[in-house]
């Protein structure tokens, strides 16, 4: 069966590969698990037969009758994942496991659906183990100092902790696509640090704007009282961490009312 462009599908077939993902998921019989486009079932028939709960959501309508007769343990939803209720979905219980091999055109609005569906209903998820293009892989688990460090990396590890797992070459999928991919565990943090998040938001869209210039003048807009703070103001974007720029976000002032 062919991959359909609409679907961002890519399927990989590197076995190696395959495996080495499964294994680093270290599944057990005790776990409920959701895949998230199974495709054609490369990575289902390594998994298939460990959880104890499988649950696949799978848009394409012309794969589910495959994944049916194939894996008929599997509970198979038909829709797109993004318009799914992930409350209804993912019911209480032992904490869900959630994975898949993302479509890149779907990852940004997935992940942030998911992020804010654990802030509501953090005891419903385990962790999640995500297939990703590989320069959003490298911002979500950036490290502050490195040139992929930016927002989108602040604002996840608020959450999360992401470890990276391994690279994926192109030439593992059919059709191979045009960039590289990485695998990353998310696990969701115990500890949230307490902040308003649009205006840590707002911040850090301001700040990464203008990454290259002293963080004083690029936060200049924000009236920010610097002397509640140990942060240097003459330090770069780049280079404050996400616990600082939690502390930052905190002192910034009110917006003067206009007269």
């Amino acid at each position: 069966m062919r991959a359909r462009k609409r679907f961002g599908q890519h399927f990989l077939t590197d076995e190696s590969m395959l495996q080495g993902i499964a294994d680093a998921m270290h599944f057990t019989e005790h776990d409920r698990v959701m895949e998230i486009g199974p495709g054609q079932g490369a990575l289902t028939q390594l998994l298939a037969d460990t959880p104890q709960t499988y649950l696949a959501v799978e848009i394409d309508r012309d794969l589910v009758p495959l994944l049916r007769a194939t894996y008929p343990q599997l509970q198979i939803v038909n829709d797109d994942i993004l318009r799914v209720d992930l409350v209804e979905l993912l019911a209480p219980g032992k904490a869900w496991r959630i994975f898949g091999n993302l479509p890149y055109n779907i990852s940004s609005p997935l992940i942030a659906k998911l992020t804010e569906f654990i802030v509501a209903h953090r005891e419903r998820v385990a962790d999640l183990h995500f297939m990703l293009q590989k320069e959003m892989a490298d911002r979500l688990a950036a490290a502050p100092g490195t040139k992929a460090w930016g927002r989108l990396s602040v604002m996840v590890q608020l959450y999360f902790d992401v470890e990276f797992i391994c690279d994926v070459p192109p030439e593992s999928f059919t059709p191979p696509p045009r960039v590289w991919s990485s695998v990353i565990r998310m696990m969701p943090r115990q500890q949230r640090p307490e902040v308003d998040v649009p205006t840590l938001d707002r911040l850090l869209r301001v700040a990464f704007a203008g990454r290259r210039k002293r963080l004083s003048n690029s936060l200049k807009i924000l009236n920010i009282d610097w002397s509640g703070t140990e942060i240097d103001p003459g330090v770069r974007a780049d280079d404050v961490s996400a616990a600082q720029y939690v502390a930052l976000a905190g002192l910034v002032r009110a917006e003067p009312e206009q007269g």
